[in-house]
C-alpha cells in the first residue's frame, strides 16, 4: 500500500515537471522574427502572421502569442488578394476536418479538450467522494484517486501549453506601419511662444498668427516673399493667386499632438488638402499628386518646390528646405498633427539623424519632429499624430480637418503639353507676369487685380493669339 503511495507521488512529480518543460509562452513567433504587415483600405496597417480564418475574416498571430482579428472586408487590394490565397490553401489543408471550417463560430479545440478534462476531473471526484466510506479496501480506492489527479493534471497541461486563443479586433491593435513601436511617453504641451518664434521672421500684413488652448492659428495669403512657378516643365495653367486663409478660414496646429497608434501613411492617403504648413504660410501637399505620382519627379513643381493647385493656390509639394536660410535652426514648418518639421540639421545644429518610416525622429526632448530632405517622402511620411479625417472624402483622395481650404477664382484649365516656365514677376504691387516657353515660341499670362477682388486676364499663346478674360472673387 505505502508503495502505491509513493508511485503515485512520483508519477505527480512527473507529470509537474513535464509540465515545466513542455509549457511555452508567446506563440510561434519571437521578437526577432519578421512578421507581415497588412494594409487596410483607410492606410491603417497591421503587423502578425497568418494563422487561420473564419468565413469573413483572417486570424493573425503576432509577437508573444497575440492573436489578432481582421475583417476581410476592410483590407486594400493585395492583401486582400494574398488573404483569398492563404484561406484557399488553408482550406485545402484542412479538407478532411470540416469542423474545423468555421472554427470562428465553434470552441477552440484545445479549449475544449481542457473542458472535458476538467469535466472528467470533477465526475471522478464526486464519485470517490459519494463512495469513500463504502470502499474499506484501498486498493480499489487509489486507482479512481490517480485516475482522477491524472485527468486534473492533464487538463492543466493542455491549458498550459496551448497559444493564446484570445482574439483582439483590429481596430484594438497599437501596431504601426512597419512594425515600428509608438513612443509611450505622454508629450509635452507645445509652447506657443516656440512656435510663434518660427513663424515670426515672416509675419507681415498677410501673415499673423495667434492662439487659444487647443490650437495655434496661422492666417495668409499662401503668397511667399520668394518667386514662384520658374522651373516647371509640366504645368497645368494654374498661377498663383491670394488665398483668403484667414477668420474661421485659417490654419489650425494641435497644441498638444498625440502619437497615432498606427500613423496613416501618405502613400495611400492625403492626396487631398495640406499634410503640414510652411512657416511662410504656405501650406505643404502630400508628394504625391492626386494622381499618386511624385509631384517633383515629373516636372510640376518650381525651384522652390511648389506650384498652384485647380483653384490657383500656390503650395509645395517638396520640402521648402530653403526657408533654413531665414530660419536657421528653427522649423521650417509644422505638420496638421502638431509636430514639428526641421531642416537638414538637428535643432542643435547638429547632423540630421537617421529618419523613421513617417520621416522623422524622436529629438533630444523626448518629443518627435520631421525632418525636411531633398528625397521623398521630402516632408511627412506617414502621420505619427493622431489626425481627423474629413468623411466626406475617401483614401487615398481624403484629407486632414480642420485645415484652410481655397477659394477658386475660375475654373481650372487643362496642361498645356510641353510648355516649361522661363520667368515669374511682379510688374506692380497688383500685377503679376508669367512667361512660359513651347519649343523656341513663347507664350505668357498676364493678371492684375482691383481692391474689390476683380481679376483680369491676358493670355498670349506661343502664335501671339490673345484672349482676355476678367472674374470677380467673391
Amino acid at each position: 500500500m505505502q508503495n502505491l503511495l509513493h508511485l503515485n507521488k512520483l508519477i505527480l512529480l512527473l507529470l509537474l515537471l513535464s509540465l515545466k518543460l513542455n509549457a511555452h509562452q508567446g506563440g510561434h513567433f519571437s521578437q526577432a522574427e519578421v512578421l507581415k504587415v497588412w494594409h487596410f483600405k483607410n492606410g491603417q496597417t497591421v503587423s502578425g502572421n497568418f494563422l487561420y480564418s473564419t468565413t469573413k475574416e483572417i486570424i493573425l498571430e503576432q509577437n508573444g502569442g497575440n492573436l489578432v482579428k481582421i475583417p476581410i472586408a476592410i483590407l486594400a487590394k493585395n492583401d486582400l488578394k494574398l488573404a483569398l490565397f492563404k484561406i484557399k490553401k488553408y482550406t485545402q489543408i484542412h479538407q478532411n476536418y470540416p469542423q474545423r471550417n468555421n472554427i470562428g463560430n465553434q470552441i477552440p479545440f484545445f479549449e475544449m479538450l481542457n473542458m472535458v478534462s476538467f469535466g472528467y476531473f470533477l465526475i471522478f471526484l464526486l464519485i470517490i467522494l459519494l463512495l469513500r466510506k463504502r470502499l474499506k479496501n484501498q486498493f480499489y480506492f487509489l486507482p479512481l484517486q490517480r485516475l482522477a489527479l491524472y485527468s486534473f493534471c492533464l487538463g492543466i497541461f493542455i491549458l498550459a501549453c496551448k497559444t493564446s486563443s484570445d482574439v483582439t479586433p483590429a481596430s484594438t491593435t497599437s501596431t504601426t506601419t512597419g512594425g515600428t513601436t509608438t513612443p509611450s511617453t505622454s508629450i509635452t504641451k507645445t509652447s506657443t511662444s516656440f512656435i510663434d518664434s518660427a513663424f515670426a521672421p515672416y509675419k507681415s500684413a498677410s501673415l499673423a498668427t495667434n492662439w487659444d488652448d487647443t490650437y495655434f492659428y496661422v492666417s495668409s495669403n499662401g503668397i511667399p516673399s520668394h518667386n514662384m512657378m520658374v522651373g516647371i516643365t509640366s504645368w497645368q495653367q494654374q498661377v498663383p493667386i491670394a488665398q483668403p486663409y484667414t477668420g474661421t478660414n485659417h490654419w489650425s496646429i494641435p497644441l498638444a499632438p498625440v502619437y497615432a497608434a498606427t500613423p496613416v501613411s501618405t502613400k495611400t492617403n492625403f492626396m487631398k488638402g495640406a499634410v503640414a504648413l510652411a512657416v511662410n504660410g504656405v501650406p505643404i501637399f502630400n508628394a504625391l499628386n492626386n494622381r499618386g505620382e511624385d509631384s517633383f519627379l515629373i516636372g510640376e513643381l518650381d525651384k522652390w518646390g511648389g506650384h498652384c493647385g485647380k483653384g490657383d493656390d500656390y503650395h509645395y509639394h517638396a520640402a521648402p528646405i530653403h526657408l533654413s536660410s531665414t530660419s536657421g535652426l528653427k522649423p521650417i514648418a509644422f505638420a496638421l498633427d502638431g509636430f514639428a518639421v526641421y531642416g537638414a540639421k538637428e535643432p542643435d545644429g547638429s547632423t540630421m539623424k537617421t529618419l523613421d518610416e513617417c520621416h522623422g525622429h524622436l529629438g533630444s526632448n523626448n518629443v518627435y519632429h520631421y525632418h525636411g530632405t531633398n528625397d521623398y517622402p521630402y516632408v511627412v511620411g506617414s502621420m505619427k499624430g493622431k489626425v481627423t479625417l474629413d468623411p466626406s472624402t475617401p483614401a487615398p483622395e481624403n484629407q486632414i480637418i480642420p485645415q484652410a481650404f481655397t477659394n477658386p477664382l475660375r475654373p481650372a484649365l487643362t496642361p498645356l503639353n510641353g510648355a516649361s516656365i522661363t520667368t515669374f514677376s511682379a510688374p506692380s504691387s497688383n500685377s503679376y507676369l508669367l512667361t512660359y516657353k513651347i519649343g523656341a515660341k513663347t507664350g505668357s499670362v498676364q493678371y492684375s487685380w482691383t481692391n474689390t477682388n476683380l481679376y483680369t486676364f491676358v493670355f498670349t499663346d506661343v502664335d501671339g493669339k490673345q484672349t482676355n478674360a476678367t472674374y470677380q472673387r467673391k
